[in-house]
């Protein structure tokens, strides 16, 4: 058996649904494409995409060392339909990817065991990588065979369609590479025509600052005005471009690797969430990706979806947070009260006399100006 073929046997032991290999010297030239994108300011507030562009676009300049990448995939589909909260507006929809244990851990843990079996069979360095690394992971996976960037940007395989989590391994060793991945998308549009805020600006280009993904989880201040009612009830990420593509119908998880779902994250009531303090969201999310952006980002998102449920009976809840230290809270408790009875914050002009956020005074004066200039 060769090196390769090992080592790809080693990962299916540990889980992985896929393992390829690609030179480090063959990585696909990033630099330009990337600088491109970054020159429109695609990457909203993710400056760390900025500050390290030229690590993420050669991975030799990230470890100068490194002769060969081993790519490595997980696939986390689901066993249900993943936009089936989309037509209840009083439930709380959090992406796929996040309705199970954070997935950091999870396969960092298992690259760490596979680099170290890698090591101990065959010598040379390794670093082992998942996400949060300036790694290009995914053209990077489709140089190295597991699948290719499909026109939402994301990695689609043939085998496991667009559910797959990704990690690398870069290491001394000069290992045999794999051929690379041709594109399957042909003629589809499939996922241009779900996204609900029309952030796949032309196929195989992303927006960020549009992606309901990127407003819900990396995007630190109000959620702009022209995307809240698009976001419905998404309140952690979003699957509409994923959950349409075609080749999903041949994936399959892995009886050992599969993550199966926490049951209280597949349908929250929004109602239960808008009255969570932040002790309780922090030990409610604990081992959670959601509990990454913090309690404030997460009742801004909540908020969002509330006002956009037109629930009455929410009004309360929503009312209690117009006076949250954080001003997104404040903000979009604001907009989502007008949304369900504007009548209700003339309880709280006090608030309104006291704030002193720029961007909260604007709340109001909208709010003023939708109910035809009446002081609400």
């Amino acid at each position: 058996m060769t090196l390769v073929a090992t080592i790809r046997s080693e990962a299916q032991a540990l889980g992985f649904d896929d393992c390829r290999v690609l030179r480090a010297r063959d990585a696909p030239a990033l630099r330009e494409h990337l600088a491109a994108w970054l020159a429109e300011g695609c990457e909203g507030d993710m400056v760390w995409m900025r500050e390290t562009m030229e690590r993420r676009a050669d991975p030799r300049a990230l470890w100068s060392d490194a002769r060969s990448i081993v790519m490595l995939a997980m696939n986390y589909g689901p066993d249900r339909d993943p936009l089936e909260n989309a037509p209840y507006p009083d439930r709380a929809n959090i992406s796929v990817y996040a309705r199970h244990r954070d997935y950091h851990d999870i396969v960092k843990g298992k690259l760490k065991l596979l680099a170290s079996k890698i090591v101990a069979g065959a010598g040379g360095d390794v670093k082992v990588f998942v996400d949060t690394a300036p790694v290009m992971e995914k053209p990077l996976a489709e140089r190295a065979g597991l699948g290719w960037q499909g026109k939402h940007t994301n990695l689609v395989s043939r085998r496991h369609g667009s559910w797959l989590f990704l990690g690398s391994i870069f290491t001394t060793l000069d290992l045999e590479p794999d051929a690379r991945e041709e594109d399957h998308c042909g003629a589809c549009t499939a996922c241009i025509a779900a996204c609900p805020t029309a952030a796949i600006v032309a196929p195989y280009r992303l927006d960020a600052r549009r992606c309901i993904s990127y407003l819900t989880i990396e995007h630190k201040g109000a959620i702009p005005h022209e995307f809240r009612e698009a976001i419905g009830n998404r309140i952690y990420g979003c699957d509409d471009c994923l959950a349409v593509c075609p080749w999903n119908k041949f994936a399959s998880a892995t009886q050992e690797a599969k993550l199966v779902a926490r049951d209280d994250l597949i349908a929250p009531s929004l109602r239960e969430f808008l009255a969570m303090d932040e002790a309780a969201f922090r030990v409610y999310f604990s081992a959670n990706p959601v509990k990454r952006i913090g309690h404030a980002r997460f009742l801004r998102n909540v908020l969002v979806a509330a006002g956009n449920s037109r629930e009455a009976d929410l009004a309360p809840l929503i009312a209690a947070r117009l006076s949250h230290p954080s001003p997104i809270v404040r903000g979009a408790a604001i907009w989502a009260l007008s949304r369900i009875d504007p009548s209700q914050l003339r309880e709280f002009a006090i608030d309104r006399s006291i704030e002193n956020d720029r961007e909260v005074c604007d709340e109001w004066a909208r709010t003023t100006k939708a109910t035809g200039g009446v002081e609400p």
